[in-house]
């Protein structure tokens, strides 16, 4: 019993030892590593260079050999960074750069200001390489592509949309090589699935854009709202009176009905604003086939708020009066 109680005594001394000495050994390594970050070193990096402010008629085309191999003189903590993740340096398009018939030419001794204010205070650029950059350019094409929404809708009963649907904004702009920007004649939407609509709708969607890996071209908008104004419809019939033209003047006909019903779907809020002046159906008589008895009826004037319209009967007989 006594031997098992100083055995366990001596392991948990020893047990304390081994922490200490990690603990010691941990402080000791990071001592050593503040000592080493906070030492002056001198290091060459290279940079991706950050195309800013490039006039919008102008497209800088991309080059995987454009970048600056920077060297740079700080201590340890400033560079530490740049080795966790890829540097990059900005190049603005707009100033202190020059611009030849195909490039524009960026240079050392003009843009030096611009680097050396993107880094901190104590860190100094000794060198940078290349001295001149050259990135060629083309004139963009712009132009404006419609927007058309892609859409699964579906009503409550007796629900329906009072107007058309609005995208806003219904166009999109497009900056380009003009070989690229003429091939897109409109922009799709993700399709917008929505069911048992009985209110108005108003969602944002995504533009499924043209595939862009290069990034040669810039679209103005990436969404665009949605607004659609919902309301509840009813039935309507009226009784119209059908009107034969082009009747050739040696000849008098007599047709039967003389009135149809016309059926429509209107929104409860317009249906006692619709009446029968507001529909007009014709029957043409040229249009008669060879030895036919019928005229066809046609629906050729009726409101902006109806919708499924249509007719009691599709043929009207008539006989010629000899």
């Amino acid at each position: 019993m006594l031997s098992n109680i100083k055995s366990k005594i001596i392991a948990s001394i020893q047990n304390k030892k081994i922490n200490v000495f990690l603990l010691f050994l941990m402080l000791s390594f990071i001592v050593l590593m503040v000592l080493k970050l906070s030492t002056t070193y001198t290091n060459t990096i290279t940079f991706k260079i950050n195309k800013t402010d490039v006039p919008e008629r102008y497209l800088v085309l991309n080059d995987s050999t454009s970048l600056l191999k920077i060297t740079l003189k700080t201590n340890g903590f400033n560079l530490l960074k740049y080795y966790f993740k890829k540097p990059k340096i900005d190049i603005n398009f707009s100033e202190n750069i020059e611009m030849s018939k195909e490039y524009y030419i960026w240079n050392k001794h003009q843009g030096f200001s611009d680097l050396n204010h993107q880094f901190n205070k104590d860190i100094e650029i000794i060198s940078i390489t290349p001295d001149t950059l050259k990135f060629r350019f083309d004139v963009n094409a712009i132009k404006k592509v419609p927007v058309k929404l892609n859409s699964k809708l579906s009503f409550t009963t007796g629900f329906d949309l009072l107007d058309s649907i609005k995208i806003s904004p219904d166009s999109v702009k497009i900056i380009g090589p003009e070989i690229l920007v003429s091939e897109i004649a409109f922009i799709e939407t993700d399709t917008l699935s929505l069911k048992d609509i009985k209110a108005n709708v108003d969602k944002t969607v995504s533009l499924n854009l043209p595939n862009n890996k290069n990034n040669n071209l810039i679209f103005s908008d990436s969404k665009v709202g949605i607004h659609a104004e919902v309301d509840k419809f009813t039935e309507g019939h009226l009784k119209i009176p059908i009107t034969v033209i082009n009747i050739p003047d040696s000849l008098q006909i007599k047709y039967f009905p003389k009135k149809l019903y016309v059926t429509y779907y209107t929104s409860l809020s317009n249906y006692n604003k619709i009446t029968a002046n507001d529909f007009m159906v014709t029957c043409d008589f040229n249009q008669i086939e060879k030895e036919s008895e019928f005229l066809i009826p046609q629906i050729v004037t009726q409101p902006n708020e109806v919708k499924h319209v249509k007719l009691s009967q599709e043929q009207i007989e008539f006989i010629i009066i000899e």
